[in-house]
């Protein structure tokens, strides 16, 4: 089950952790704080929502290990970075490492709360899409082998007919096939087919079937 979205905020100064948390809660965000990389780590999973706030230095690993590590366990949140002067080229590297954005110290408290909205966006379209795409797999992996086999004829644009003469079958049994994959995959027609399976990238798992 996905947790309720919070921003998660790590920064080993208290007085920062304490700042910049009621700032966030006076702007209606939820909001986790920690103090180092460890306890952020053994808090957080891919289920959890949100986005992260992280200093770019901490006493047990810098920001961009830090964001390693996350991208290892399959945690995906978006992370903005805040950075004292002197660390402005690694959290640069941190963006381009897929870093949504930092901010150097002392930061504008409307630029942050805007930056946290825009991670927490980011964060719910990028779980609704892998949720979408999950359910397609599913929808995927309960076609029969021979629905399958006309799934990939259509794919490829190819007509009933040329499909009946590539699996050795009658056209009205790949009429069949075709009524029931439609059905099983929720497509309208032939071109929503494709769009689902081909815009959800789920056509190299139907390949792999």
């Amino acid at each position: 089950m996905t947790s309720l979205p919070q921003v998660h905020l790590v920064d080993d100064d208290p007085d920062v952790r304490a700042g910049v948390s009621l700032l966030l809660r006076s702007a209606d965000f939820r909001v986790r704080s920690f103090a180092d990389a460890t306890g952020l780590l053994q808090a957080v999973t891919p289920e959890t929502a949100g986005c992260l706030v992280l200093d770019v230095r901490l006493p047990d690993m810098d920001g961009l290990a830090l964001q390693a590590r996350l991208q290892e366990r399959g945690i995906l949140m978006p992370v903005l970075f805040i950075t004292g002067h002197g660390d402005i080229p690694m959290a640069v590297r941190a963006v381009h490492a897929g870093a949504l954005d930092f901010l150097e110290k002392p930061f504008d408290d409307r630029v942050l709360i805007d930056g946290v909205g825009r991670a927490l966006e980011v964060d719910r379209r990028q779980r609704r899409r892998r949720e979408e795409t999950t359910a397609l797999r599913r929808r995927l992996d309960a076609l029969t082998p021979r629905e399958r086999d006309v799934l990939q004829g259509l794919l490829d644009g190819k007509p009933n007919k040329r499909i009946a003469l590539d699996l050795d079958l009658s056209v009205r049994t790949v009429e069949i096939h075709r009524s029931h994959l439609m059905h099983k995959m929720g497509a309208r027609n032939a071109s929503h087919l494709a769009r689902l399976v081909l815009d959800e990238g789920a056509a190299g798992h139907e390949g792999e079937a």
